[in-house]
């Protein structure tokens, strides 16, 4: 699926001046914002390409990197900060009260996209938030990270897993019963963690768009916020 390309609008995002890229289409129904995984960041190749599904969909979307430069050197080098759900997910919370105040996007109805590690923060921050994030997917992700916050969530959560990912899969598993929330579980045929194989990756973007558009859509059609 050829991937539309629309104008990226770098931004930083106070007050810790995060970085990131904000794509808003024309029309767009909602805003899906990105919380990247384990020694990632707004520059990984799948979520970039995810994003650029979600947009073929009047979504907007916003690539994040939820550490500074100074703190991914160190998690580079030690890791501290990737596994630090409270961080991460504070983080994601500062993106999301900036979005409330952007002209063009502050309307729109806001989910969340998280992969790996980011997805136990985008669940733990939604559960802070929870009359304002209105769905949630993950890829890949460790949805238990986000521990006692789950029951708590209330946006619509699809959890998408590759079949041949067997540990990250269980762990989705219990995650999914300990959610409260409208839910589902996804389990992509013959993909690995990183969704490589042919067609995997594709079939992640376009379920996600499903659900972003469905319940975002949803907030807006009744009259958003």
């Amino acid at each position: 699926m050829q991937v539309v390309n629309s104008t990226v609008q770098a931004v930083k995002i106070a007050p810790h001046g995060l970085s990131g890229d904000l794509v808003a289409p024309e029309r767009a129904e909602g805003i899906v914002l990105f919380a990247h995984g384990s020694g990632s960041g707004r520059h990984s190749p799948r979520n970039r390409y995810v994003a650029g599904i979600l947009q073929q969909g009047t979504l907007a979307t916003l690539l994040l990197d939820l550490l500074t430069e100074a703190e991914e050197q160190v998690d580079l080098e030690s890791g501290d900060f990737r596994f630090d759900i409270d961080l991460l997910a504070s983080r994601l919370l500062e993106a999301t009260d900036w979005i409330q105040e952007q002209r063009g996007v502050r309307d729109m109805a806001i989910g969340y996209f998280g992969a790996s590690t980011g997805a136990g923060a985008a669940l733990a921050a939604a559960a802070e938030r929870p009359s304002l994030i209105k769905a949630i997917v993950s890829r890949g992700g460790r949805p238990d990270l986000a521990g006692s916050a789950l029951p708590r969530v209330k946006a619509p959560t699809l959890l998408l897993v590759g079949s041949e990912d067997p540990q990250v899969l269980e762990l989705n598993r219990k995650a999914l019963a300990q959610l409260r929330c409208d839910k589902e579980i996804s389990i992509v045929p013959g993909a690995t963690h990183l969704f490589e194989e042919p067609g995997t990756l594709e079939r992640v973007a376009i379920e996600a768009r499903h659900w972003f558009q469905r319940n975002l859509k949803r907030e807006t059609e009744y009259g958003g916020r």
